[in-house]
């Protein structure tokens, strides 16, 4: 029988974010860790149990921003290594059940401190590296972010254990939230660090065992997250990490009919295609699977004739451009009213001059590369058709080039049409589309925002008017799931604003808060009666 430990609930704080001055202790410290694993040659295993696993059969990791550098390989698994890491889950998954959450929380919590200190430089510097973050993006990213979702997942837990239902006389009501029967299939993608590691470790902290299935390209601090999870003392086989061709791990993860839960980050085109691979399937699960994913955006700016200018063009910067746009809640689509959209350009091209691309090894960048060549391809396609259409012109950037890294400018677009192309198809780059509407049709133009695209993740509505605001609001209520006033539509903060949105951008079941956690649990409600009833009469019928 495993003891119940004494256990402290944290704070609902979030972690600071470190600023990496010039010759400051984190800066001099990471510079050191990055330099150290850049010329390292890093082999990554399969994560079965307590096995590691080191496959012949291998794919090298180049950094997106020195696409011709080997930082390492990762293993490719085989069918049978799919197989076993079920398997494995499932044989520890009834101990990881009967641990008490306190003991569950305990080792997150440890993971969280772990990240905070002695791994912080060097799952910074593995994102820098294997995804082209600068040192704040990866800071805010796979230090901060994921340090929240550890310790504050706790603190939603605990709510959750705590909502129970009334007793009433002789009788004692009980909500016990199980964990799901089977286990959870985590699928995660390239662009944020934290999503890799709270993917799998919020069903895991809820008592469910995971097969984790990490993008290609995120490979290098999903093996540091890996290393932080076991040190904390994760029990073998409560999260097996399989690297490899997706479509072979996603069929047999979905053929298996022990398959409960999918918790999914990525493309709108694959979540649909894998509910519909559960739906084919659904006679043969022994339950019926949680399917949680938050998928695509195309999110926009709107900005009101009462904006400021320069709050516009700031947001457009900071929301189309951080982490070259890499980003489903990433600005995209501009909506400038005619009346200051000289004034609000001629900012845009000052700041954007301004900005330098490169390595994330030299602070001084804004940017980077964007992740593998056929993200850099699809982009400079949408670049590529805008310089031909006569509905729209490139006014800023258009300039790239992958013959060391996979650089793009940041690139704005100027169109006649609302609905051109690059108004409507998800382009994830650092690519954004403005269309001028006549300053008397902005409420008539909420109206195109609202029905431009199949999406709902983010938006932002820049405006001094209050009346103005509070219309925005009521009109574009299923537009984003997370809505922005006077501020970038990107950024959210574990515990300050739960993330996700519906439409074509998925489940809408908020990422860092409560409402996610409970698609991890199947509640059993239990009755005890301390004084039961000896004969069937009710007192009517006396």
């Amino acid at each position: 029988m495993i003891e119940k430990m004494n256990f402290k609930v944290p704070e609902l704080l979030n972690e600071e974010i470190k600023d990496y001055k010039k010759n400051s202790k984190e800066r001099l410290e990471l510079e050191k860790t990055y330099d150290n694993l850049y010329n390292q040659n890093i082999k990554i295993p399969l994560y079965i149990g307590n096995e590691e696993i080191y496959t012949k059969s291998r794919k090298e990791i180049f950094p997106p921003h020195d696409n011709k550098k080997s930082v390492g390989s990762f293993s490719v698994c085989e069918e049978k290594h799919v197989h076993e890491a079920i398997n494995n889950s499932l044989s520890v998954k009834n101990n990881w059940t009967n641990t008490p959450w306190q003991n569950r929380a305990s080792i997150f919590l440890k993971a969280a401190e772990l990240i905070a200190g002695p791994y912080r430089s060097k799952i910074n510097a593995a994102t820098m590296i294997g995804q082209s973050k600068t040192i704040f993006q990866a800071e805010i990213d796979a230090a901060c972010e994921l340090v929240d979702f550890l310790k504050l997942n706790i603190v939603y837990m605990n709510e959750i254990y705590n909502e129970q239902p009334i007793n009433v006389g002789d009788v004692s009501n009980k909500l016990e939230y199980r964990p799901l029967e089977g286990f959870v299939y985590a699928i995660t993608p390239f662009n944020f660090t934290a999503i890799g590691g709270n993917l799998c470790a919020s069903a895991a902290l809820m008592g469910n065992v995971v097969l984790w299935k990490p993008s290609d390209y995120q490979m290098y601090s999903a093996k540091v997250i890996m290393d932080v999870f076991k040190e904390a003392g994760l029990p073998a086989g409560v999260i097996n990490l399989i690297s490899g061709d997706p479509i072979m791990i996603t069929d047999i993860a979905l053929n298996d009919p022990n398959l409960s839960g999918i918790h999914f980050t990525g493309s709108t085109e694959v979540f649909k295609n894998l509910w519909t691979k559960v739906g084919a399937n659904i006679n043969m699960y022994r339950d019926y699977p949680r399917i949680v994913g938050e998928t695509g955006g195309k999110d926009f700016i709107f900005s009101h004739p009462s904006a400021k200018s320069k709050v516009v063009s700031t947001a457009i910067v900071r929301g189309g451009f951080e982490f070259q746009g890499q980003k489903c809640s990433a600005a995209s689509r501009i909506y400038l009213p005619s009346s200051k959209s000289d004034e609000i350009i001629g900012i845009l091209k000052t700041q954007i001059d301004s900005i330098t691309m490169g390595s994330p090894r030299d602070f001084k960048h804004f940017m980077t590369a964007v992740i593998h060549e056929s993200s850099f391809d699809k982009i400079v396609s949408y670049i590529e058709k805008a310089k031909s259409s006569e509905e729209a012109k490139i006014i800023i950037g258009g300039e790239y080039d992958k013959s060391k890294g996979f650089f793009i400018s940041p690139t704005v677009i100027l169109t006649k049409n609302p609905n051109f192309i690059t108004m409507e198809e998800e382009i994830f780059g650092p690519v954004v589309t403005i269309y001028v509407y006549d300053d008397n049709n902005w409420k008539e133009t909420l109206e195109i925002v609202d029905k431009t695209s199949i999406y709902a993740l983010t938006g932002a509505f820049i405006s001094e008017d209050k009346d103005s605001i509070d219309y925005a609001l009521k009109k574009l209520r299923y537009s984003a799931g997370n809505f922005y006033i006077n501020d970038k539509p990107s950024g959210a903060v574990v515990g300050q604003q739960p993330f996700g949105g519906s439409r074509g951008s998925g489940t809408n079941d908020k990422a860092g808060s409560k409402l996610n956690l409970l698609r991890w649990v199947s509640p059993r409600l239990i009755k005890q009666n301390f004084n039961p009833p000896v004969d069937y009469p009710y007192p009517y019928m006396d």
